[in-house]
């Protein structure tokens, strides 16, 4: 059986932290426009996206903010760990994500990071910030949900 915090073979990275921070209105699976050394970096795993954010411009969606490390086996072909990477999504979904975004309070965060059929994706989600009581409900639900579990667990 396969632990919840154990990471799949084709997973490079993960944002914990965002479902703590923001409730995740809806989810979209992008592929992430990337040169030769970076996708050697992120298949190596060295790849941060705890503070990346995705931002429209021009009609496209563009990851900001996630670093890449700089390729080990690189020479002067290296990238730029922060820069800005584009993000292949169909055009209904972009028009779709931009029309929420213009909404106050929402924001779009990457969540993950994997492999798929040798490409990399992103897995963005629409999300709106969570308040601190907010925060503190969340975790109660949780804790009681723990709690139901194990009394029906004993009961067997």
């Amino acid at each position: 059986m396969k632990k919840h915090h154990e990471k799949s073979a084709n997973e490079v990275a993960t944002n914990r932290k965002a479902r703590h921070d923001y409730s995740i209105l809806d989810t979209y699976e992008a592929g992430i426009e990337l040169t030769g050394t970076e996708i050697k970096s992120i298949r190596a795993r060295k790849i941060n996206i705890k503070d990346g954010f995705v931002q429209a411009r021009d009609g496209q969606l563009w990851l900001e903010n996630v670093n890449i490390a700089i390729y080990d086996q690189g020479n002067q072909f290296n990238h730029d760990p922060l820069r800005n990477r584009r993000l292949l999504l169909h055009k209904k979904e972009i028009h779709r994500i931009v029309g929420t975004i213009q909404e106050k309070g929402i924001t779009v965060i990457p969540l993950k990071v994997y492999l798929k059929h040798g490409f990399a994706k992103v897995l963005i989600g629409v999300a709106q910030g969570k308040r601190q009581y907010d925060k503190r409900e969340t975790i109660k639900k949780r804790d009681q949900e723990r709690e139901i579990q194990r009394a029906t667990k004993l009961r067997y």
